[in-house]
């Protein structure tokens, strides 16, 4: 039987699944390649009384009149302890009245490691009661980033 070779020919059906997986690949990668799902947590300030720094999470900034709310991030050089437990990291939603200088905590979650990671230690999700800003505190520096955005 004579030997003969004939040229490797791909099936069309096989070309038109690689192209397509191809150019799947591509539209997931352009896709995907946005902001991520998690905060991106910008630092604001560092309190040395506590060893407390503090991050901004601005995309979560909502103003309406002179009231506004944001998101922010304390992350404690040292580990804090309560009688509800102990906590390196907390996320705190806070409501702003610009115009009356003063806030309320809408939200905390205090977690087991730092920069919001780990397991919940406290949950409190309840409108607190308006407070007036202490000078020179964390909370005064959060009034100025958040109602100096306009």
């Amino acid at each position: 039987m004579p030997f003969s070779m004939r040229p490797y020919r791909r099936s069309p059906k096989l070309v038109l699944a690689h192209f397509s997986c191809f150019w799947s690949l591509i539209t997931f990668l352009v896709l995907s390649s946005g902001r991520p799902a998690y905060a991106e947590w910008v630092r604001l300030t560092y309190i040395y009384d506590n060893g407390m720094t503090v991050y901004v999470d601005p995309e979560t900034i909502r103003r309406k009149g002179d009231l506004a709310k944001m998101w922010h991030l304390s992350d404690f050089k040292t580990i804090q302890t309560t009688k509800d437990g102990s906590f390196w990291s907390v996320r705190a939603h806070h409501q702003y009245d610009c115009a009356k200088e003063r806030f309320r905590i809408l939200a905390i979650t205090a977690f087991s490691s730092r920069m919001g990671k780990g397991n919940v230690v406290l949950n409190i999700s309840e409108e607190g009661n308006w407070q007036p800003f202490a000078p020179g505190s964390a909370v005064e520096s959060l009034r100025e980033f958040v109602c100096g955005k306009q």
